[in-house]
């Protein structure tokens, strides 16, 4: 019996892809990417997004530096010359805001509190209610004597008052119904003004 060899299996090779072959896939692509409004559209928008992640920034694109104003004299505010300090009215753009009877310069935050800030509510007003209760709207325009607050309220805006009083300038006392203004000399020492008119009429002589 005779005895057969191995067979061969024969490969053949692939078909090369000629230059015509490929500038004919190129062109379906590009056929299919702008065949339709939608792909066309969303092909513009990719490079766009593209574009604006790759290219450099320029300096028309940095925000425009905003200096500082400069310290501000110390003094004591009705809840009315407060409601001037709320970042909008004044050119200076300083924002101010009150918190248990004192008065925060808070303008190194304007991004939180000044115009269009997610506490913008408290500028120029006595943001203490709103502390205590987690409550942005319940800031106060008016005397508020926070009698009616519950316990761990009042802990809650003390240590809020902590906070601020380590992080920003008090300029002043905010003033209740039947308080005065304590008159600041250039070094900051309270002068009650109610004493400097007493003083004033015993050296006058009047009484």
């Amino acid at each position: 019996m005779e005895s057969k060899g191995p067979e061969t299996t024969t490969v053949k090779p692939a078909p090369e892809v000629t230059p015509a072959q490929d500038t004919g896939y190129l062109q379906w692509f590009i056929d299919e990417l702008t065949g339709s409004p939608i792909n066309i559209i969303l092909l513009i928008a990719i490079l766009y997004l593209l574009y604006k992640i790759l290219r450099p920034e320029s300096e028309d694109d940095l925000p425009a530096y905003e200096p500082p104003p400069p310290p501000m004299k110390k003094q004591d505010f009705t809840h009315a010359q407060l409601r001037e300090y709320d970042g909008v009215k004044r050119e200076d753009g300083r924002v101010l805001m009150g918190v248990l009877g004192k008065v925060f310069d808070v303008t190194k935050s304007k991004n939180f509190y000044g115009p269009g800030g997610p506490y913008a509510a408290f500028a120029g007003r006595d943001a203490s209610r709103g502390l205590a209760t987690f409550n942005v709207n319940l800031a106060a325009e008016d005397h508020d004597d926070l009698s009616d607050l519950k316990q761990s309220e009042l802990d809650q805006v003390r240590e809020w008052y902590e906070q601020f009083s380590e992080k920003y300038p008090i300029v002043g006392k905010l003033l209740g119904p039947d308080e005065t203004a304590t008159v600041y000399t250039d070094d900051e020492e309270d002068v009650d003004e109610n004493k400097v008119q007493e003083e004033n009429k015993a050296i006058s002589g009047t009484s």
